[in-house]
């Protein structure tokens, strides 16, 4: 296997601030294995929060390059059946490479799930056998604003049945009146760890339960898990762990203080980990959303293979771009289409 990898820097659409920060731009390194013919692509989105960077991402993929370099003739004969166990095998060398690294370590794992489709002659989701008729509603993010850029961006959501508004500031309020002065669609809430009263975040996700909003992200710092478990154990919507949860390993530690987790590819390493998280999440009873970066279709259609599996969707990266360098998936109804 031949591994290969460079830079693009994505352009967003609008500026994109939350609770955390403002951003224009997004760094992701693109990644190609080839096996004579055959080849898959992988992506690695790399938001400022994580730390990840062109030069650490390129300085990582030059080491999995030499782990697979020589497995060729070993994937090729494997039975089509074992080629996803010697995916998640292979992953965990690449993961032992360095700690970090998670949207580097994604890409590989995207682009060998990609070649093992492009192997097989058949899409990922037959592969991985999830049903496209349980795909969940993709909601359309907005990051806060202005009340006329709001209104601009509202604009630009066609297509989707859900809005998803990012929150954590004193404006909150005149925030989501302004996203129901011109839309009666569900509303997601993600805070981005921006509150820090208890009760004032309480007495606000019921004022939002009433304004049409369905879940809550990561209301709190995400060390604080104590008022995390506060407002899950008191609050009229679900609440999900982002920035507190990012890999397998931290499911028990969060599990007590949120009613579910966002699973992200570029934080957990790829669909390989994704699936164990999903598997070992059900058995706690814990609801899950498919979420994202900014990211290329690349990355969004991989998280879209696993989406079924999921309760919430928020795989809607690739729209928020200038300079996506791959067609946008289909989206009918709200939901992403597998169009093979």
């Amino acid at each position: 296997m031949r591994l290969s990898h460079h830079p693009l820097l994505l352009e967003l659409r609008h500026p994109f601030r939350l609770a955390t920060g403002m951003r224009t731009h997004t760094n992701v390194t693109l990644t190609r294995i080839e096996l004579g013919s055959f080849s898959g692509d992988g992506e690695a989105a790399m938001p400022p929060y994580y730390g990840e960077t062109h030069a650490s991402s390129a300085l990582f993929l030059d080491q999995a390059a030499h782990i697979l370099e020589n497995t060729g003739d070993e994937f090729l004969l494997l039975d089509p059946d074992s080629r996803s166990a010697w995916i998640a095998g292979i992953m965990q060398e690449v993961d032992a490479i360095a700690a970090g690294n998670n949207a580097a370590k994604a890409s590989v794992d995207i682009a060998l799930h990609n070649l093992w489709s492009s192997i097989e002659g058949k899409p990922l989701h037959v592969l991985l056998g999830t049903d496209p008729a349980k795909m969940p509603p993709t909601s359309f993010t907005l990051g806060m604003d202005t009340p006329e850029v709001l209104r601009q961006k509202l604009s630009e959501a066609t297509g989707f049945g859900i809005i998803k508004i990012k929150l954590g500031s004193d404006d909150d309020r005149a925030i989501i009146r302004t996203v129901r002065e011109h839309s009666n669609l569900p509303i997601y809430a993600d805070a981005n760890q921006g509150w820090s009263d208890r009760n004032q975040a309480l007495e606000l996700t019921y004022w939002l339960a009433e304004q049409g909003v369905q879940l809550i992200e990561q209301p709190f710092h995400k060390d604080d898990l104590a008022s995390s478990a506060w407002l899950t154990e008191r609050s009229p919507l679900p609440v999900f762990a982002d920035e507190s949860f990012q890999r397998m390993a931290d499911l028990d530690r969060v599990a007590d203080s949120f009613h579910g987790v966002n699973v992200k590819l570029m934080k957990c390493t790829g669909i390989s980990e994704a699936l164990r998280i999903v598997e070992a999440a059900k058995k706690k009873a814990k609801k899950l959303m498919a979420g994202c970066m900014t990211e290329t279709s690349c990355g969004i259609l991989a998280a879209a293979a696993i989406a079924p599996l999921f309760d919430y969707a928020d795989i809607d990266g690739c729209w928020l771009i200038k300079n996506n360098p791959y067609p946008e998936p289909l989206l009918e109804g709200g939901k992403i289409v597998f169009q093979h």
